[in-house]
């Protein structure tokens, strides 16, 4: 009897304790930022802004903090899954970020429904979905970086087999001069062509004049 009481002592001892260790808040991994000088690119992408200024609170977050948020984050990404984003972003590549991200926060939405979840398991899914988020800005501001590039060279970085991402501002100098130089090199050549096309039916033409004068005198 007396062993049975103590049992029951322990175990509520027990549940204070992880009832305050989900209290605690835990730092979490900040998410890649976009960068400055492509945010007016996302300004009429409403959801992702929204998404982006809710996902600071899982920054910085206690496990039950995450747990009574963990609805709503999955109600934001699903909003954001579903928009109309801007064009750019229309590729499959950006297209599975987006549902590597949704699953994650699904993920986080679904632990909030076991009760006997552990703590630790709480803060290992808001990392993953912070990370997922932190590898959606990165996409966007590769994707960004690679139309700046592009229109400032004038030639798609994929039709010339470049990296952009990999390349310093030396390189990238460098090819906007060979890119020019390309340019002006193409086009006198074709003006070196259509001179050339002119010149038989110049000389066909003096020719022709010359017999007629010759044919005259005689």
């Amino acid at each position: 009897m007396g062993s049975s009481c103590s049992t029951k002592d322990q175990e509520t001892e027990r549940l204070p304790l992880k009832k305050a260790k989900r209290s605690i808040a835990v730092a979490h991994t900040i998410p890649t930022k976009i960068k400055k000088s492509f945010l007016e690119n996302l300004e009429n992408w409403k959801e992702y802004k929204v998404l982006e200024e809710f996902a600071v609170k899982f920054q910085h977050t206690s496990p039950n903090e995450a747990l009574s948020n963990a609805l709503e984050m999955k109600s934001l990404v699903t909003n954001l899954k579903d928009s109309i984003r801007p064009e750019i972003f229309n590729t499959p590549s950006f297209n599975a970020r987006i549902n590597v991200l949704f699953s994650e926060a699904e993920r986080l939405a679904d632990i909030t429904f076991i009760p006997a979840i552990k703590t630790v398991e709480i803060s290992n899914q808001v990392e993953k979905t912070l990370n997922a988020f932190s590898a959606l800005n990165a996409k966007i501001n590769t994707v960004l970086s690679q139309k700046k590039f592009e229109d400032a060279i004038g030639v798609s970085a994929n039709f010339i087999g470049l990296d952009i991402t990999k390349m310093d501002p030396i390189s990238r100098k460098t090819v906007a001069v060979f890119d020019k130089k390309i340019k002006t090199k193409s086009a006198s050549k074709k003006k070196a062509i259509q001179t050339k096309s002119i010149l038989p039916d110049y000389k066909n033409t003096k020719r022709k004049k010359r017999f007629q004068k010759l044919k005259i005198n005689n």
